[in-house]
């Protein structure tokens, strides 16, 4: 029975890995690990800090990875990657201007009390 399952198995990943690689599948892995990156990227400046923190490099990656897997998912046909992507780098996106907008506000009052 292992052995069937393990015959299984690989005969599954050889189909993912490599009888359908191409380009997408290679741009698809590299935007995974774009938006990968950014957890790693928010666990070294919260250790640095020594808080939880989430830089805003955290943000530009959410956007960039995001970005790369809708377009893979697009060009997939994926609908579940699709919706998932499409809505969340929406959010992306509004954080950053909520953060723009907050440091302006900043800049703006420490403008009026010096």
């Amino acid at each position: 029975m292992l052995i069937e399952i393990s015959d299984h198995l690989r005969g599954y990943f050889y189909d993912v890995f490599v009888t359908r690689f191409d380009f997408w599948l290679v741009f698809g892995i590299l935007a995974q690990l774009v938006f990968g990156s950014r957890f790693i990227l928010q666990w070294i400046a919260s250790e640095r800090a020594g808080r939880s923190v989430m830089p805003l490099s955290f943000w530009f990656l959410s956007i960039a990875g995001g970005i790369m897997t809708l377009v893979y998912g697009f060009v997939r046909r994926e609908p579940v990657i699709i919706i998932g992507q499409g809505l969340s780098t929406g959010i992306y996106l509004r954080n950053l201007a909520l953060i723009f907008r907050e440091r302006r506000r900043a800049r703006a009052a420490a403008g009026d009390s010096g």
